[in-house]
Order: C-alpha cells, then structure tokens, then sequence
C-alpha cells in the first residue's frame, strides 16, 4: 500500500544476515523501486529478493509487480490500498546435505544415502494486498500475504503450502517539548512516535511495541519483541535522507 506514498522516484536496498555465528545462518538481499504515478492516481513498484537458507541449501528468489491506489478521504486524512503479483522460485542444494545411513562407524560419512532425492526447485505465484489510512499524526493498517497459500513441496505428492500471513500495524506521532511540537526560530523539533506491529502465520505470532524519539535530525528507538528480543535504533535524517542503525 505504501507504494508511491514518498510522491517521487524511491530505491530501497537491504541486506539481512540473521544469526551470522551458527553454521546455519540466513543472508537475505532486498532491491526495491517505486513512484507515484498522477495518471493512475497512485503508485506503482517492483521488488526483488534472494533469501538464502542455511548457507545456500536452500536458497528463494521473488520478483513481484506492486500497484498501489490513493485516496484522499478530506484534507487531513487519506488511504491507501495495494497489491502485490510475484513470482517465486525454491532451489534446493542436494548436495549440502548429509543423512545418517552416509556415515561410516569409523571413516565418516563415506557411503551414498538411500534417500531419495526430490526435483531441485519449485515455482509459484504468490499474491498479497495490503491498507493503509493515515493523516499527519497517525496511522493505521494491514495486509496479508501469501493469499494463495502457493505450493513449496520438492516432492510432486507432497503438500507443503506456504501459509498465509496477517499483519496489523498502527503509529502515532506526538510532539512534545515547549510550544507543543512546533519549530520555534532556533530550536529543532521534538516528537515521540509509540508504534505496535502485530504478526500471525498459522500457529506462529509475534507481537512488536516500540517508541521512536525524534530531536531535531536524531532519531532514537527501542522495540520489544514478544518474549524473546530487544531491537534498538539510533539515526539522522535531514530532508529526503536518513541513516540509521
């Protein structure tokens, strides 16, 4: 939904390696583009991935087709609804794995396993959609993903769907500070934006609360993820750009 939303040409890049000390570990690359279009009065983007699996074992590539339509409720408050068409594909590295009847008592793993191996990759299209209403000092959305429910087997009887995902999500922004938040000559503008993302995939959820703290062109934060994490942030943006870490 938020496709266009910036009103000019956006590049997102991101690159993510999660639990980088196991032997295990997930390394996944993001590339993202989108603008608003006046004509069709909204916004419209591409996005690609590749998300590697225990050091390239398994290994998903997606490309999709984002479109996103804009509405202006009255002259504070807006929405925003969108749409996602991807493609996916799954390839599997047979040969990084290891199975139990390959191991020698004494000499290792010197012997071919008996199990059978699967095709190698699998394709699907996944679809999702996604609102958003917003105004200046808030705002509140979902979506869900993996509409489809596509197919991820490696065996052509098996049935090991991709379940569909559930996303909540709602922000504030609050000035604070002397004169209520707004910029005096010489001081910079103060605000704290409390924020709660909310995450349900068949039996898995997850529920994050965070805070933002903005001074001027530093942004600090802190989110708490349900019982198992703490996700700080601190920043600086300056008109269009912004850094953080």
């Amino acid at each position: 939904a938020l496709a266009g939303s910036t009103g000019c040409p956006r590049v997102s890049m991101n690159y993510r390696n999660e639990w980088p000390q196991l032997t295990g570990n997930y390394v996944t690359y993001s590339l993202a583009y989108d603008s608003y279009v006046k004509n069709i009065s909204g916004g419209i983007g591409l996005i690609a991935t590749h998300d590697q699996q225990g050091r390239g074992t398994i290994s998903t590539t997606m490309i999709g087709g984002i479109y996103s339509y804009n509405l202006r409720i009255n002259r504070k408050f807006s929405m925003m609804a969108g749409v996602r068409a991807a493609y996916f594909q799954k390839y599997l590295d047979w040969s990084k794995l290891t199975f139990g009847d390959m191991i020698d008592a004494k000499l290792g793993f010197i012997y071919k396993s008996a199990d059978l191996q699967p095709n190698r990759t699998v394709s699907a299209v996944d679809l999702s959609a996604g609102i958003l209403g917003y105004s200046k000092s808030f705002f509140i959305g979902g979506a869900v993903h993996h509409i489809l429910e596509p197919q991820e087997s490696f065996y052509p009887a098996g049935d090991s769907r991709l379940p569909m995902k559930i996303t909540g999500h709602a922000g504030a922004v609050i000035p604070i500070g002397s004169g209520g938040g707004r910029k005096r000559r010489g001081a910079p503008e103060s605000s704290i934006s409390p924020n709660i993302l909310f995450q349900k995939q068949r039996d898995f959820i997850q529920l994050n609360l965070g805070v933002y703290v903005t001074k001027g062109p530093i942004v600090g934060g802190l989110w708490y993820r349900g019982r198992d994490a703490f996700i700080m942030l601190v920043g600086v943006q300056q008109g269009f750009f912004k850094f953080g870490y």
